[in-house]
């Protein structure tokens, strides 16, 4: 059976996409951190695919195993700074990413991670995710997107809150 990926345009049959150990074990360790962030990364990855080819599973593999690390950790270092960057904050700057492709203020196809890391250092939990500059700003008494208002409800409960 073949399928076709809508993120990443992707079309490869079921065993193929299987066999392909680094890229398989890329993703299932991003899908084992739980939560949205598995979803938000499989959408980033569009981002990365050339208009008239499709990302192969090796770039797939590479482009995962770059952030597999500090995903995993929570913490990016951007010029010369260490960042938190729970993973709230990864998908925060995914959709920032998303809806800057849609406005067409991002250039694609990526050529790295240097905008999703410089969103993420910017991220600020507690003060409406003050943004890189290029992105949206949450305007003060703005209120929060309904999936970041699940996120943070989800981090209560979690907590016990």
């Amino acid at each position: 059976m073949r399928t076709r990926c809508p993120s990443c345009g992707t079309t490869v049959s079921l065993d193929a996409l299987v066999a392909h150990d680094a890229a398989r074990e890329a993703l299932a360790a991003v899908f084992k951190l739980g939560g949205p962030v598995g979803s938000a990364l499989v959408r980033y990855l569009a981002l990365f695919r050339p208009e008239s080819r499709e990302l192969t599973m090796d770039r797939v593999a590479r482009l995962v195993g770059d952030l597999l690390p500090d995903l995993q950790a929570q913490r990016i270092s951007r010029n010369g700074q260490t960042h938190d960057a729970p993973l709230e904050a990864w998908v925060w700057a995914i959709e920032q990413a998303l809806t800057a492709r849609d406005a067409g203020r991002l250039t694609l196809p990526l050529k790295s991670h240097g905008w999703l890391y410089e969103v993420i250092s910017s991220y600020r939990p507690q003060a409406g995710q003050i943004v890189a500059e290029g992105a949206p700003r949450l305007a003060a008494g703005k209120q929060q997107s309904r999936t970041l208002s699940g996120i943070a409800a989800l981090e209560d409960f979690k907590r016990g809150g």
